[in-house]
């Protein structure tokens, strides 16, 4: 990780911003809205995440009563449309089944705890992995952390700020001292916002093959 590397990255919020405008996520009606498509986006398409959501609330289960309610096998075929549907209701049942447990039902409780301990915890759930963690972290919980998913791998790889051998822990490091000199109220939506718009310029340019022309971000290679 060259030294000149946190600079630059906060250097591409602005530029993508710029290019992109406000990108508004996550998109979700509730916390608990965001905790399960953090679950669901897993392996599949956002748009198949859109289809599983949709027949959660049709079904009125987009809630923390109806999660616990419904039967497991009746949870796998709504949200079946995101694929992987026996682990994914698995998990989002265990998650439920943590919150109440620990957290006597209530999300405002979990996100009161310090960010290194709700982490830990979410990581020691099945189907938590560290970019599930920091996204619920972010979006639903509203703890101000990098979340770090393979378009912002591709990005500081081919920009020359973090090689493909670098950890999830570094690269998510490189992020938070980018945003390190930002005040501390400005953290949360400025690492909302630089999520939402990695994953813009990486759907449009920096897929496993790269396009880099048009790309925002063509002019920092």
């Amino acid at each position: 990780m060259n030294k000149a590397a946190a600079p630059i990255l906060r250097n591409f919020h602005d530029q993508l911003a710029a290019a992109y405008g406000p990108q508004q996520w996550w998109p979700a009606q509730s916390a608990l809205e965001v905790i399960v498509g953090a679950y669901l986006t897993q392996n599949t398409s956002w748009r198949a995440v859109e289809r599983s959501i949709s027949n959660l609330i049709a079904h009125g289960v987009m809630n923390l009563d109806g999660l616990r309610a419904i039967a497991e096998d009746e949870l796998r075929m709504l949200i079946r449309p995101s694929g992987y549907m026996v682990r994914k209701a698995a998990a989002i049942k265990a998650f439920v089944a943590f919150l109440d447990q620990q957290h006597g039902g209530s999300l405002a409780r979990l996100a009161a705890q310090p960010t290194p301990l709700v982490r830990r915890q979410l990581l020691a759930l099945p189907g938590v992995g560290e970019e599930t963690a920091d996204a619920i972290l972010l979006y639903a919980l509203l703890h101000p952390v990098a979340v770090v998913d393979e378009y912002l791998r591709r990005i500081t790889d081919r920009h020359g700020l973090a090689g493909r051998d670098h950890k999830y822990a570094q690269v998510q490091e490189l992020v938070h001292t980018a945003f390190a000199p930002d005040p501390p109220d400005f953290r949360l939506p400025l690492l909302n916002e630089f999520h939402a718009l990695v994953v813009a310029v990486g759907k449009h340019h920096c897929g496993p093959q790269p396009r880099c022309e048009g790309c925002p971000l063509a002019a920092f290679r």
